[in-house]
């Protein structure tokens, strides 16, 4: 790092940054149990929120000077268009966390001053894979089991955040 310009180490030490504090606040999320992970710019901060028990908690403040990489770093792990920052963007990143399968579903939108992040977090370790279990009666469960079992059509599963809709899916396809 000796012979290197100023602008490279800066940019070196700001990545280094930038990997720690991803993997730190996806780690947290984990241990706490966090649905969603909001990672949000405003005009004078850069927040990190966490979703716990369906109330949005804040976190971090990284540094503004951080956003736009910590951004990309995400939308780079979830296999987003980083050069893309004017249209909202649908991803996902799977991980292994201490052998368990973690689903994190990404969403990006622009906002006034830069791009907003959700990310939702699904344990599959904690699922609960038998429809039974989820309050279905048996004639439900046939019908909805015909239905996705049709090689034409859809079945659409609907309802606020946190209904489990997402669950509910991840039985179906299970069973």
């Amino acid at each position: 790092l000796e012979n290197k310009p100023e602008e490279e180490i800066e940019a070196i030490e700001n990545e280094s940054e930038v990997i720690k504090f991803s993997t730190a606040v996806v780690a947290d999320a984990i241990k706490l149990g966090v649905s969603d992970i909001h990672i949000e710019p405003y005009e004078h901060v850069f927040r990190v929120r966490f979703r716990i028990d369906g109330s949005l908690m804040e976190v971090n403040q990284p540094p503004k000077t951080l956003a736009s990489a910590i951004v990309s770093r995400i939308k780079i792990l979830a296999q987003l268009d980083i050069s893309e920052k004017r249209k909202p963007q649908d991803g996902r990143i799977k991980l292994t966390v201490a052998g368990e399968p973690i689903d994190y579903r990404v969403s990006s939108c622009p906002t006034l001053f830069g791009e907003k992040i959700v990310l939702r977090l699904l344990d599959q370790s904690n699922l609960q894979l038998d429809m039974t279990k989820l309050g279905f009666e048996p004639k439900q469960i046939e019908v909805f089991k015909n239905g996705i079992s049709q090689p034409y059509g859809m079945c659409l599963v609907t309802g606020p955040t946190g209904s489990g809709k997402t669950t509910t899916l991840y039985s179906a396809l299970a069973e």
